[in-house]
């Protein structure tokens, strides 16, 4: 019945802004007096430090920025997945369906019950592979002649 103490998260490092105006920083050339070099020194490093962080920062959102567009590519492609295999789904059970209906009318109109629905629906096509026949041989009647 203790009570667990759970820490905060931790800020993350970051470094000092640079200085708004350094004086009398003479660098590491000659002339420096012996004071002046480390403290030319630690102003180097302290910026050597920040570049090397904003580039890291960099980097980081560089890659986090890839990885949500990874997210987003690799959702949108299940999404299409998705989609297709509901639509193969739709399309069998609007199959199903329709032969239900199909049977329900055979048995409705008293056909006989041996005749599948494929035999039925080839005589159709019979038909209108027959009335596509008589349409053809109008059309290869020349209506006009021509050169006359």
């Amino acid at each position: 019945e203790k009570t667990v103490p759970i820490p905060e998260k931790l800020n993350e490092w970051a470094p000092r802004p640079p200085p708004e105006f350094v004086r009398d920083v003479m660098g590491s050339s000659a002339g420096a007096g012996s004071g002046e070099f480390h403290v030319y020194r630690h102003l180097r490093r302290r910026e050597y430090q920040r570049q090397d962080f904003m580039d890291a920062m960099a980097e980081k959102q560089r890659l986090d920025e890839e990885f949500q567009k990874k997210l987003e590519r690799n959702k949108m492609i299940a999404e299409e997945q998705t989609a297709k295999r509901r639509r193969k789904r739709q399309k069998l059970k609007e199959k199903k369906l329709q032969a239900k209906k199909n049977k329900l009318e055979q048995k409705k109109q008293g056909k006989e019950p041996g005749q599948s629905q494929e035999q039925v629906s080839s005589e159709e096509e019979e038909e209108d592979s027959k009335e596509e026949e008589e349409k053809e041989d109008d059309a290869e009647e020349p209506s006009f002649l021509m050169g006359r």
